[in-house]
């Protein structure tokens, strides 16, 4: 199995990547040789910059990179392409174990200039044993202005075998003066009977399951396995796409609303409980505390900004899950939209399908773009820090005005 199989409809992008880790190769095996290390072509460069829509795989492509460059099967010598997904190397940089290859992402809402300066001198580093020294930054878009300058200097000056790998949904979210020093990769959605058949073959899903979550996730890797999984995600989603239905009036405007963002509270909370609990256990222990006894004199601040990072965190679970939520909600009336239109694009909605040709009936194309565009709003307001049931009720007022 090599490290490319689990990066689903991206046969170009692929392609690419194993070029490079090929004259990556060539030039290590020149620098160990003794030679002069001539720069390794124009397939291989120091920053790459790994750009798509959601569930696309940006983070997996960067992972497998990483992987390709690391790799030590002998089979290289014999013409065999980097990413053996067997070796040592292979192995330990896609489970996160590689001491070479750090992978980087925003537990909370955005990655400061002080966490970013330290990555940066690690990253300076030469190779402890692997062939190169990698960072994949998976969510290099939600770095402040100050830690993207950091950034920058690292991107610009780089260390000889230092291999920045950054992922952001568009060129766009980074810096001009990153992204023009990057390589850059767009990857594509996957086509749903690529991701229908990953489902079935590497998840073992029921044909039938694995061919509506990915239609309903529309080629989304990660939520189609996960609403093919898991029972509750799949309520969850049921919950958010009988919402067009329900809401007659501002009673029940207000009150989905209210629902909604209760049940992405909850969701967030179930994401983040876990590891919070672990953490506090682990950062008590490391200070010196008792099991159930008080912390050390002049320890509280270390806690504090523990705390602080905890909630930043489940802050961003808690948009994240609405998210979600609202993008169901662009997919069901963007079926409606299909349907008034008279298009022949498979609906994603198959499950409710009943209820989506009875809006279509009912309302005009033109109301279905304003609810459309009230949703997008929605998404909008609620990353530019508006309170989360503030824009989820002035989108449901919408949605039942519309």
């Amino acid at each position: 199995m090599a490290v490319w199989d689990d990066l689903i409809g991206q046969d170009r992008v692929t392609e690419q990547l194993t070029a490079a880790a090929r004259d990556a190769d060539a030039h290590v095996a020149a620098a160990v040789s003794g030679g002069e290390p001539e720069p390794a072509g124009s397939s291989m460069t120091h920053a790459w910059l790994f750009t798509g829509p959601p569930g696309s795989g940006l983070a997996t492509a960067a992972r497998a990179f990483a992987a390709a460059l690391q790799c030590v099967s002998p089979d290289r010598a014999l013409g065999g392409a980097p990413g053996c997904g067997f070796c040592d190397g292979c192995h330990t940089a896609l489970v996160g174990t590689h001491a070479d290859v750090e992978v980087v992402r925003a537990a909370g809402l955005s990655t400061g200039v002080d966490e970013t300066r330290d990555l940066v001198r690690r990253a300076q580093l030469s190779p402890s044993g692997g062939r190169w020294q990698v960072v994949v930054h998976e969510t290099a878009d939600r770095l402040t202005e100050q830690a993207a300058n950091a950034l920058l200097k690292a991107v610009e000056e780089p260390a000889p075998r230092t291999v920045w790998l950054l992922c952001a949904p568009s060129a766009d979210d980074v810096l001009p003066t990153i992204r023009s020093r990057c390589r850059h990769l767009v990857l594509r959605t996957p086509p749903v009977d690529a991701v229908a058949d990953a489902l079935i073959r590497r998840d073992g899903i029921e044909p039938e399951l694995a061919v509506a979550a990915a239609r309903a996730t529309q080629g989304h890797v990660e939520r189609a396995r996960r609403l093919a999984t898991d029972e509750r995600a799949r309520a969850r989603r049921a919950a958010v796409l009988a919402l067009p239905t329900r809401i007659a009036d501002v009673g029940d405007a207000l009150k989905a609303a209210q629902q909604l963002v209760e049940a992405a509270g909850e969701d967030a909370k179930e994401a983040v409980e876990e590891v919070d609990t672990r953490e506090t256990e682990e950062m008590r222990a490391a200070l010196g505390a008792a099991e159930g006894g008080r912390l050390p004199r002049g320890t509280a601040g270390v806690m504090k900004d523990l705390e602080k990072r905890q909630k930043s965190r489940a802050t961003r679970a808690q948009r994240d899950s609405l998210d979600l939520a609202l993008t169901d909600l662009t997919s069901f009336y963007r079926d409606v939209l299909a349907r008034q239109l008279g298009s022949s694009v498979p609906i994603a909605n198959e499950d409710v399908r009943d209820a989506v040709e009875r809006i279509a009936a009912a309302t005009r194309p033109e109301q279905t773009l304003r609810r459309m565009e009230a949703v997008l709003e929605c998404r909008g307001a609620i990353e530019r820090n508006v309170a989360p049931l503030l824009a989820v009720e002035a989108m449901t007022l919408a949605l039942r005005a519309g």
